[in-house]
């Protein structure tokens, strides 16, 4: 895969992002004695799928086609079970994103207390549409299907941290929180 090119959603990627896509070709051996222990840890390799695809994603940012690949074939399963766990769950990047990974929740409730408001204000706020990253890579925003809660609708995930009751005025102060 060239540069910038992202074959999955036919996309372009940002020259921020493009400096960010890594080729793993092989089993990364600063990741061995993790999977080792996740190994050890699991009955059945698939178990250790999971907690092996967030030690990639911690490692590079996102979850190649690829990676996935190296992945399967390290812990012997069939790549569709790795393919299938990446693309159902959310969680995985699978192309590089900005520092800051904005998911806002596009699911019933949050939809119901104005989530779609939230979504074209944060594209205000931040000059992108959804699914784009800003010029400087700091900023990807991403909608998503229920972060699992509800009872702070509308709300979002940037990187790893929920913030919930989004209005303007909270949008700004967290982004300008974020370093």
């Amino acid at each position: 895969m060239a540069a910038g090119d992202n074959t999955t959603t036919g996309e372009t990627l940002s020259a921020a992002l493009a400096a960010k896509e890594v080729e793993v070709t092989c089993f990364p051996e600063e990741l061995r004695e993790e999977c080792d222990a996740l190994r050890a840890r699991y009955e059945t390799p698939r178990a250790a799928l999971m907690p092996l695809l967030w030690a990639f994603q911690r490692r590079y940012g996102y979850v190649s086609r690829e990676m996935e690949r190296v992945i399967a074939e390290e812990l012997e399963i069939p790549l569709i079970w790795v393919r299938e766990t990446v693309t159902f769950y959310t969680m995985y990047n699978q192309r590089p994103v900005g520092s800051h990974h904005v998911q806002v929740c596009g699911n019933l409730s949050c939809t119901l207390c104005g989530a779609r408001e939230t979504i074209r204000m944060i594209e205000e706020e931040l000059g992108i549409a959804v699914g784009e990253t800003t010029a400087d890579g700091r900023f990807t925003l991403s909608v998503v299907q229920c972060l699992a809660a509800c009872e702070e609708a509308p709300m979002m995930q940037v990187n790893d941290r929920y913030y919930g009751r989004l209005d303007r005025q909270r949008v700004r102060e967290i982004f300008g929180g974020l370093e």
